[in-house]
């Protein structure tokens, strides 16, 4: 098969977008936990993320985070086009410092909780999700 200019222009800007967007949400995710975090470190113990580690349809993957102590923990899924889920925020007399969801996975990604404790310091877990169906469009 002979390729012609326009051929091969058009098959590198195929691969360039599929090189740049995965960076692209990673970045949405980074920019995300920055905010949320103002830039502190984290522990890697302190939170308990439970999520199947395959899902055969993106459109409802059950999750469920578990942090004592927390006041805050926000859940990310790291290659959604939006990469934030939700953040639930725990009050002085929550007596579980815990919540669950069903949550939409755009394809095979991690998915992250972050909990924020009540000294101001803050713990993450991750899970990667295998989906088969994406859940976003896909």
């Amino acid at each position: 098969m002979d390729f012609t200019r326009r051929d091969t222009l058009a098959l590198g800007m195929g691969a360039v977008a599929l090189t740049v967007l995965p960076f692209r949400a990673n970045a949405a995710a980074d920019d995300a936990i920055a905010a949320f975090t103002g830039g502190a470190a984290m522990a890697d113990t302190g939170v308990t993320l439970t999520a199947p580690e395959i899902a055969e349809n993106g459109n409802t993957v059950p999750i469920s985070v578990e942090s004592e102590g927390a006041v805050a923990i926000m859940v990310l899924a790291a290659g959604n086009p939006t990469p934030g889920v939700a953040t639930f925020t725990f009050g002085e007399l929550a007596g579980a410092h815990a919540a669950s969801t069903r949550i939409r996975l755009a394809g095979t990604q991690d998915v992250i909780a972050i909990a924020q404790m009540a000294d101001g310091s803050f713990a993450k877990a991750s899970s990667n999700v295998k989906v088969t169906i994406g859940g976003c469009g896909g």
